[in-house]
């Protein structure tokens, strides 16, 4: 690192316990007090460099102390503008600089008291500091010494858009090897040499920066968004530091006891008196986080809401980071989206007031639902065909699956479960598969429920949208209510019957274009005849066997004449409406 040598003398000052003392051979004349140190020194040196000293001695008492408590830079300081002040050698650093520029502009030691003298001499340093990257940094460090008189000599703001400067810039422009000349040929500053120059990130300043007070931290992310940097690089920046800065935020890992309550590994850590400073940080690099959507992980900014849960950071710290969440919620993933509760008087595992909070900031953005809304499943996407991956379906998969996931919490009210489900729209979810399966794992945690109750809660699901799987198991689950398990098979007898009403008319159209007279394309339209009456049988026989269970559950709630009366069909016989849709239809189209 670069350091700059002042005076030629040898040096004149020694330490004895806490006072400095100058052995030139002349009596000192004068007492100077810094701080706890005190300096034996001479009138002529100090008074021909420093206009504040040569008013202070002017109506100096040689029985006296002068006190210098406010100087900048302290007794340290001092030391170094006594020594330039007698012309003792003196060696300026980058870790220095900045306290001896202060002191000296407090001093009053400019050019009107002598050539060279040390404002400009620091100054002149200051310039080939801020020429190079590690010296900016360690100038900016060594501020938080003397701040205020930093602050006032510019020397802050200037170290910052050095840093900010270079940051923006190519690395090749301010000292890393260039390229040049033969192959394999690069010039370290001006030499040649056969070396090979190292390969340069993008994040090189990273690391460097993250040391740094977040008061300067954060005017150094100003300084480079001003200057147009990528929000992208500004994230990858922050959440460097944050993770340096921040232990709590790799340390939140959370496991559930038996008696479902969270056990926080870092419980204690929260408690100590670090727990002030980290919140109070964790706020500071919210609100520094770039505002366009997608640029900061949704990862990232979810660990940070856990974090901020658990510092107990102020509302409009958590309310922020709830609202970037939500905008781009369709980036989550269910492990980062399990919030554990961490209120007081939390009954639930799993903060799901919060969750719900965030979902609604995704429905209020501005999404273009205007062709979704009137987006039809076809029968090819229920049967596991592909749907439109948008960003509203994507988030309509995380809630059922969260949902599922939460759904085992016994102290989870049914009405809090409504709400959750109730916000996705009906159109975001090609299938209802995963409602039905967290419907299905809430009825199997919560068997008190009520026949209301649970009728109510199956109106989150669509039975017509569920796939053959999931109909197959719904009908034979004794823990849905009848009335649904009724329309599960109506809407299946539906989809069978318009099924094999298409397969028919296919093969009479086949029938109709094949000439006799073509025996290879006959026997084809033969083989693709049967394999369409295998699946109609295949059909069929799922069928009666959806009626015979639909018959058992109905024999188990008083008799089929109970059932028929209830959901008004005629009791007359005892065929079903299996019997009387798909079967009959079959049985009457698909013979000869």
């Amino acid at each position: 690192m670069a350091c700059m040598k002042l005076g030629s003398k040898s040096e004149v000052f020694h330490l004895d316990g806490r006072t400095w003392l100058c052995s030139t051979g002349l009596q000192t004349d004068v007492v100077i007090q810094v701080e706890e140190t005190t300096f034996h020194l001479h009138k002529f040196p100090l008074l021909s460099r420093s206009g504040f000293l040569e008013n202070l001695l002017a109506e100096y008492d040689n029985d006296r102390v002068l006190q210098l408590d406010d100087i900048p830079g302290g007794a340290r300081a001092f030391l170094l503008v006594a020594k330039f002040c007698y012309g003792v050698r003196i060696e300026v650093t980058a870790s220095n600089v900045v306290s001896l520029r202060c002191a000296a502009e407090y001093l009053r030691m400019s050019e009107d008291y002598g050539e060279g003298n040390l404002v400009s001499q620091t100054e002149n340093f200051l310039d080939e500091i801020f020429a190079s990257w590690n010296g900016s940094i360690k100038a900016l460090e060594s501020c938080e010494e003397v701040l205020s008189a930093a602050e006032e000599c510019s020397i802050v703001s200037r170290c910052i858009a050095s840093l900010a400067m270079k940051a923006c810039a190519d690395p090749v422009l301010f000292g890393w090897p260039m390229s040049g000349g033969s192959e394999g040929t690069v010039f370290w500053n001006g030499i040649r040499t056969t070396a090979k120059p190292p390969s340069v990130n993008e994040d090189w300043w990273f690391d460097d920066v993250s040391f740094l007070k977040f008061r300067f931290y954060k005017r150094f992310i100003e300084e480079v968004e001003s200057r147009g940097m990528k929000p992208e690089k500004v994230t990858g920046s922050i959440m460097h530091y944050t993770k340096r800065n921040l232990p709590l935020l790799g340390s939140n890992r959370q496991s559930c006891s038996e008696n479902g309550t969270f056990t926080d590994t870092y419980s204690t850590l929260a408690s100590s008196p670090v727990h002030e400073d980290q919140r109070t940080l964790l706020e500071e690099i919210v609100e520094i986080l770039p505002s366009e959507k997608s640029v900061t992980p949704t990862k990232f900014l979810l660990r940070l809401l856990r974090t901020s849960m658990v510092l107990h950071t102020n509302p409009a710290c958590q309310e922020n980071l709830e609202r970037k969440i939500g905008a781009q919620l369709d980036q989550a993933a269910l492990e980062d989206l399990l919030l554990p509760n961490m209120g007081y008087s939390a009954e639930t595992l799993y903060d799901v007031d919060r969750v719900q909070r965030i979902l609604d900031h995704f429905m209020l953005a501005d999404h273009d639902t205007s062709d979704l809304s009137n987006y039809i499943v076809e029968e090819s996407q229920l049967l596991g065909g592909s749907h439109p991956l948008t960003p509203v379906t994507m988030v309509a998969n995380l809630i059922d699956c969260y949902l599922a996931e939460v759904a085992s919490d016994v102290n989870l009210k049914v009405s809090k479960f409504q709400e959750l489900g109730a916000i996705i729209p009906e159109y975001a979810r090609p299938l209802d598969d995963g409602i039905y399966r967290a419907i299905d794992i809430y009825l199997k945690a919560h068997p008190w429920m009520t026949d209301s109750e649970r009728e109510q809660l199956c109106r989150l699901m669509n039975c017509q949208k569920l796939s053959l799987e999931a109909c197959t198991h719904a009908a034979q689950n004794e823990r849905l209510p009848l009335r649904v398990i009724v329309q599960v098979l109506f809407f299946e007898q539906l989809r069978l019957r318009t099924s094999v009403a298409g397969w028919i008319f296919v093969s009479d159209n086949i029938n109709d274009v094949n000439p006799s007279g073509n025996l290879g394309l006959a026997r084809a339209n033969v083989v693709g005849v049967n394999e369409m009456r295998e699946r109609v049988y295949e059909l069929e026989k799922e069928c009666l066997n959806m009626k015979q269970d639909l018959e058992k559950i109905v024999k188990t709630k008083g008799g089929w004449n109970i059932f028929c009366k209830r959901f008004g069909f005629r009791s007359k016989t005892r065929t079903s409406p299996c019997d009387k849709g798909g079967a009959a239809l079959i049985h009457g189209e698909t013979r000869g």
